[in-house]
């Protein structure tokens, strides 16, 4: 049975990029039935429109609450009967009312070691800090910041010659091979 997946994020859009092409690819049992989008003119959306993924903007300040907002949202999700939210990029903290909605099935895929380095920033974070040593994880989200269960993680060495730049393209590259693999092996045991 194909899993209906929903993709949500606010930016440039590699990583929703990089789990569809995998998808179709690596014959995982999964779509991406719809974007959710929190920046009207993000590139991410271009993306999506591309591959015929259809595209929920959703503009908080429209919305009195954040649970308002995610309401809306949740009509989309159940419209398109999806049953896993992957958050690729998304600069939002999820709200009560989508956990409670999709408990244990909200994603997140997070550029630095955790819990080292959360937030934001976490690849400038990880290189101002001077480290030997980032990576990638892959948490299930809860009420906190970054605070969910790791469902997997991936070293990334950091040299002396890396840059910003050179860093954050080699986090990326994790990012695109580790995030379809563990769509893939949660859709195989069936956590999602």
């Amino acid at each position: 049975m194909v899993k209906h997946i929903a993709v949500f994020a606010s930016g440039t859009g590699t990583n929703f990029s990089a789990l569809q092409s995998a998808i179709v690819q690596r014959k995982i049992p999964a779509e991406i039935v719809l974007l959710v989008c929190d920046q009207a003119d993000a590139p991410v959306i271009k993306r999506a429109e591309t591959v015929g993924v259809p595209v929920l903007v959703i503009n908080y300040k429209d919305f009195a609450t954040k649970a308002a907002a995610e309401t809306a949202i949740l009509a989309s999700l159940h419209a398109h009967q999806v049953a896993a939210i992957l958050l690729a990029g998304y600069m939002r903290i999820v709200g009560k009312t989508l956990l409670a909605a999709y408990p244990h099935r909200i994603i997140n895929l997070h550029p630095a070691l955790l819990p080292k380095f959360p937030g934001r920033q976490g690849i400038a974070d990880a290189f101002a800090a001077g480290v030997s040593e980032t990576g990638v994880t892959v948490h299930f989200i809860d009420a906190g910041i970054d605070t969910g269960q790791v469902i997997r993680q991936q070293r990334v060495s950091v040299s002396a010659n890396d840059t910003l730049a050179s860093l954050t393209e080699r986090i990326h590259q994790v990012e695109h091979e580790l995030y379809p693999d563990v769509l893939a092996e949660l859709i195989a045991t069936k956590k999602i």
